[in-house]
């Protein structure tokens, strides 16, 4: 044998060995796309029914979001009105009111001078050394207390 058969033989092996490595890489590779092609199909699966609940749920809320919407304007429309309602009250029997309870309160005053329920003025007392003393005492000699 000569050596460039030997050369020849050698490159064969290597070749030999260099083309079951790529075989055994491409079925591996074959199984794992084989594998993602089924996680991909699961999971499509599962991702359609959730999407179509949640596009359902988001439907539902943009309803309600409607609805409190209407809600809202209603309840402001309400609130103006009643605005406008105690404003008017306010300014047509306001001052009338007003005039009506002072004149009372006036005629009061005139007439009855001091209800009798109310509790009698006090004389003032002036404070002296821990003990209170009214005018009257304080003007009296002091031998001649009673």
């Amino acid at each position: 044998m000569s050596g460039g058969e030997v050369a020849g033989i050698l490159v064969a092996v290597f070749w030999a060995i260099l083309v079951s490595f790529l075989a055994v890489a491409l079925a591996r590779l074959a199984q794992t796309l084989r594998a993602t092609t089924r996680l991909v199909a699961d999971v499509t699966e599962q991702a359609v029914p959730l999407l179509a609940d949640a596009s359902a749920a988001v439907r539902s809320a943009q309803t309600q979001i409607d609805r409190v919407d209407a809600i809202a304007s209603d309840v402001q429309e309400v609130t103006s009105n009643a605005s406008a309602l105690s404003t008017t009250v306010a300014s047509t029997f306001g001052g009338p009111l007003v005039k009506v309870a002072a004149f009372g309160y006036g005629v009061r005053r005139a007439l009855g001078g001091r209800k009798d329920d109310a509790p009698a003025r006090e004389p003032r007392r002036t404070v002296i050394v821990g003990r209170a003393v009214s005018r009257r005492e304080k003007r009296k000699p002091r031998g001649k207390r009673d």
